[in-house]
């Protein structure tokens, strides 16, 4: 008995790893319709803008105040630009916007696709001989490959505007002391590893979202418990994720330096 949970553990996740493979597949060689894709985009993109937009520039300000108020006792002000940079670049931009994307798309599809589930709209689906997976989560994994990049970005790029403020306004530091820096140490392998980062969250957003919906059972009460479960998933994988691709991309250095040299100047 005591094996039980585990097997069924198990089982869900090879169930969840076939059903990122069956994507995968659809996507490439059967793609969803533009419509379905561009409702997405809107979606999961630029319907985030104003959450990801006081996201960033709010943990700009703070980046910007700790390391302004740390490194003043040490004459060390003039690199606070470009700790905000690269942690924004690097850690906090693709970590939190994907937070946030979770939080606010994830549980979403996770909900609408666990209703159609217990609803029995994708069976109807099946009946119809549709292929839930072509019509219902390729669109939805394909527009988090593309907006979660551009989001990070963009909330990397509020971040600095953020730290800029509160630097230069609050506490009076020189523009150009606070710009300088970020040329010359800021370089291709930050932006890699930053939205290399965010497209991996992406993948794991829709993909655990979608299958936490699709597997949904148990009426009104099991989809919110199902809504919930995905975003707590959501969020311990993207921190693993996250830890296992910095080792990773950090390893592989020495090798793009020598092999690929543009992707890290």
């Amino acid at each position: 008995m005591n094996n039980i949970p585990f097997s069924k553990s198990l089982t869900a996740l090879g169930e969840y790893f076939v059903l990122i493979v069956s994507v995968f597949w659809v996507s490439i060689r059967r793609p969803p319709s533009f419509s379905l894709i561009r409702n997405q985009l809107y979606e999961i993109g630029v319907a985030s803008l104003p959450v990801i937009s006081i996201t960033g520039f709010s943990t700009g300000i703070v980046l910007a105040a700790q390391a302004y108020f740390q490194l003043s006792g040490y004459g060390l002000t003039s690199v606070t630009g470009l700790m905000v940079a690269k942690a924004m670049m690097v850690e906090m931009g693709p970590v939190l916007t994907a937070f946030m994307i979770t939080g606010r798309v994830g549980a979403s599809m996770t909900a609408e696709l666990g209703t159609m589930r217990v609803t029995e709209q994708i069976d109807a689906l099946k009946s119809m001989a549709v292929n839930p997976l072509r019509y219902l989560v390729a669109p939805r994994f394909i527009g988090g490959i593309v907006m979660l990049p551009l989001l990070t970005i963009y909330s990397c790029f509020m971040g600095i505007v953020g730290g800029y403020m509160i630097a230069v306004h609050y506490y009076g530091m020189d523009p150009q002391t606070f710009l300088d820096p970020l040329p010359v140490h800021l370089d291709n392998f930050d932006l890699f590893s930053g939205i290399l980062k965010s497209i991996f969250f992406g993948i794991v957003i829709v993909t655990i979202s979608c299958y936490k919906g699709m597997t949904s059972h148990g009426g009104a009460k099991g989809v919110g418990r199902s809504t919930t479960n995905s975003v707590v998933i959501c969020y311990s994988v993207i921190l693993i994720t996250n830890f296992l691709i910095t080792i990773g991309i950090n390893s592989f250095y020495p090798f793009l330096e020598k092999y690929l040299p543009w992707m890290v100047k």
